[in-house]
């Protein structure tokens, strides 16, 4: 282990130190547990989640910004 100094705003760590305290967690585990989670490679994501998604991108939806631009929509159709 080694002891390092980083800046933190004052506010954001008292905030942390005290979510750490009342969970009972070590603040320097979570912060070396964020450092290893930046690195991580991002993971595959699978064949169907693509297919699901670029069908949800491609879908043909209709842009209406009031509850009666939307009935007057669905009433035309």
């Amino acid at each position: 282990m080694t002891l390092k100094t980083f800046n933190v705003q004052e506010e954001i760590y008292q905030k942390f130190s005290k979510f750490c305290k009342s969970r009972g967690i070590s603040m320097s585990k979570q912060v070396e547990l964020f450092m290893e989670s930046q690195m991580e490679p991002e993971k595959d994501i699978k064949g169907s989640y693509h297919k699901k998604l670029n069908k949800i991108r491609e879908g043909k939806y209709h842009k209406f910004n009031t509850v009666a631009q939307l009935r007057s929509m669905i009433e035309n159709e």
